[in-house]
């Protein structure tokens, strides 16, 4: 691997750096955002500041008015955005439409591009991604799905529920996940105003940082014509490797820059707070701290970027994306909450920007599979081998 970044991605990284200190970070405290995440007025807003600087959608194709990055590329960028926790919302870079336009742009028909795509790159409008269920249904395990679909004519019927939908609230559309009767999976699209799509209710959880926040969605006769039908029918497991192997990186990458964040608040913290005579970061048990932090961030940083290299190899990345989202999410929350620590009443309070990433990341270790199940396939892996 060569670590050397070429010219043209130390200015893309430099040019994100600045939108985000400049632009983003400046709105943190802006009111059109609550605990399900900021407004679509707010996003908006964003949106168009991150258009003007030439910074909206950056992962999309050059085809689709992207950047074309790659997985490395990506790394640099999204590290940089998630400085701030409306820096992926600005870039348009945020879960679930990060994911959603990379599965789209590489199964998707030039037909359902025009209709949902297009407009998703260009930041108009939102999308959202329906797999997770409630008990007895598939949550860390697809296999357990009880959405069904089943053929009517040139028509699909879909009944089920789904929960955890992140930003089903204010969706354009929908990606479908549901059982056949033969017991495969298929992707289904779906506008989210389509008679039949309930949203039945928001649902309230520790992060704040997503757009729309997370919802409970129904599915009652919802008619679906063929030509919805996102890639080939009883293929749904395998487009969903498609999407979640890169979009557990992401993820990774993302709050890479969080968790960056939160240590460069409170290393100043440790320069300026005096205890016992001396400052903070003096004392061995708050200089340990901070080393720890770096060490962990220097690992996960590694272990993205290596991930991402696999990725650019044309390789499925499966078992490294794996280790990476348990290596991140489990370092990365580390140092949040030794971050916490030093900071004292004020990492637990709103007087530091600090206590609200932690609350955010924490989820970070359950989203796109909770670190146990990635263990666990990592074992059974080895174990085969």
């Amino acid at each position: 691997m060569n670590f050397q970044l070429c010219a043209e991605l130390l200015d893309l990284q430099e040019r994100t750096r600045h939108f985000i200190a400049e632009s983003v970070i400046p709105m943190e405290q802006d009111p059109r955002q609550d605990r399900h995440g900021p407004s679509d007025e707010l996003r908006r807003d964003l949106i168009d500041l991150a258009r003007a600087a030439g910074l909206l959608t950056p992962h999309a194709s050059l085809k689709l008015g992207g950047l074309g990055l790659s997985h490395i590329a990506k790394a640099i960028v999204f590290e940089e955005a998630g400085y701030s926790p409306l820096g992926p919302i600005a870039l348009n870079i945020a879960a679930p439409d990060e994911g959603n336009i990379h599965l789209m742009e590489i199964v998707a028909t030039e037909e359902q591009k025009a209709r949902w795509l297009h407009a998703q790159v260009a930041g108009e409008t939102r999308s959202c991604f329906c797999m997770t269920e409630p008990a007895p249904g598939a949550g860390a395990d697809p296999s357990m799905m009880q959405t069904s679909a089943a053929q009517d004519g040139t028509d699909y019927i879909i009944n089920g529920v789904k929960w955890f939908i992140t930003g089903a609230v204010g969706a354009q559309y929908a990606i479908i996940m549901a059982r056949m009767e033969d017991g495969n999976a298929t992707m289904f699209l779906a506008d989210m105003d389509s008679p039949g799509i309930t949203i039945e209710r928001k649902m309230d959880a520790l992060d704040s940082c997503f757009a729309g926040g997370h919802a409970v969605v129904r599915f009652e006769n919802l008619r679906v014509p063929a030509s919805n039908v996102l890639g080939e029918v009883g293929k749904g497991f395998r487009y969903a490797q498609v999407r979640l192997a890169p979009a557990r990186l992401t993820h990774c990458m993302r709050w890479l820059g969080q968790a960056r964040r939160a240590n460069d608040i409170a290393k100043q913290y440790a320069r300026e707070r005096f205890a016992f005579g001396k400052p903070l970061g003096e004392h061995e048990g708050v200089g340990f701290m901070l080393a720890d932090n770096e060490m962990d961030l220097h690992t996960s940083r590694l272990a993205i970027w290596h991930c991402a290299w696999v990725l650019d190899q044309g390789n499925h990345g499966k078992h490294e994306s794996s280790m990476t989202k348990v290596i991140s999410s489990e370092q990365q929350f580390r140092v949040l909450d030794r971050c916490v620590q030093i900071l004292g009443g004020r990492g637990v309070t709103g007087e530091s920007i600090v206590s609200r990433i932690w609350s955010d990341m924490r989820a970070f270790r359950i989203y796109d599979g909770p670190s146990e199940v990635h263990r666990w396939s990592l074992a059974k892996h080895l174990l085969k081998a």
